[in-house]
């Protein structure tokens, strides 16, 4: 099943499933209940699947990144969270700030929470997964390093769109048969697979609901594997992954005053 929230011709914006070529309005995400007649998804202009409260993101969870930068394997998630405002969807233009440098894409598979969870076990909280998303994590990898007492992982990747999600929310996938895949106008530049994960899903949800209290909508990115690289204004930067779609953003330059 796909999720996907939308805003309609009217400018309504309603979240609901994907079937045969339409959205099927429900009361919430995870809903069965049906709020109004099925849109055509050709009428309507597709928005982040869901809204996080929560918007995490891990650092060094694949072992092919972490032989080639001889990173020691994390025995919990390491992570950041970007905020609310960093929220992008399909489609989207995403402005690159004069201040941010260089600006790195990061392909990534998103976990979306389905349910409240808190102090679960792994077991318990493969059923707090409602699906998978398409993740870029968008990174000023300049501002990341540029003070050598504080790595600044709030700021660099926290800047208006640089957490862009979607377009759908699947859900009865294996994220074990997944592959990330990243183009940039039409190159592929990153191809990985979900399986190479240091901490699966399961555990990553687990182990952060003993931190935090986690909620439905909340977002989990999976973090990234080798083959990141620089995107600059004017690029095209797809995330593809097969059997939840493909998460395409265009780069653009900041425009200056005056």
């Amino acid at each position: 099943m796909e999720w996907a929230r939308a805003t309609c011709a009217d400018g309504r914006i309603v979240t609901g499933v994907i079937s045969e070529g339409m959205l099927h309005p429900r009361l919430y995400l995870g809903s069965d209940e049906a709020t109004d007649m099925p849109e055509d998804l050709a009428a309507v202009t597709l928005l982040p699947p869901c809204v996080p409260g929560k918007f995490i993101g891990l650092w060094n969870n694949f072992h092919a990144a972490a032989t080639r930068n001889n990173w020691t394997p994390p025995e919990h998630p390491l992570y950041f969270l970007k905020p609310d405002t960093s929220l992008s969807g399909p489609a989207a233009t995403v402005t690159i700030p004069a201040t941010a440098g260089r600006i790195l894409f990061e392909g990534e598979l998103g976990i979306v929470i389905g349910q409240t969870c808190r102090n679960i076990s792994a077991e318990d909280a493969a059923a707090a997964i409602m699906g998978y998303t398409c993740v870029n994590d968008l990174t000023s990898i300049d501002i990341l390093n540029a003070d050598p007492s504080f790595p600044q992982w709030t700021r660099a990747k926290g800047f208006d769109g640089f957490g862009v999600i979607g377009p759908v929310i699947a859900t009865g996938l294996d994220w074990q048969d997944l592959t990330i895949k990243v183009l940039v106008n039409g190159r592929e530049r990153q191809s990985y697979p979900a399986a190479d994960m240091i901490i699966p899903p399961s555990q990553i949800v687990s182990a952060l609901s003993q931190d935090m209290t986690l909620n439905p909508c909340d977002v989990i990115a999976c973090g990234t594997s080798v083959g990141a690289r620089p995107v600059k204004a004017g690029d095209q930067v797809d995330v593809v992954i097969e059997g939840i779609g493909t998460l395409g953003v265009t780069m653009a330059a900041e425009e200056t005053q005056g």
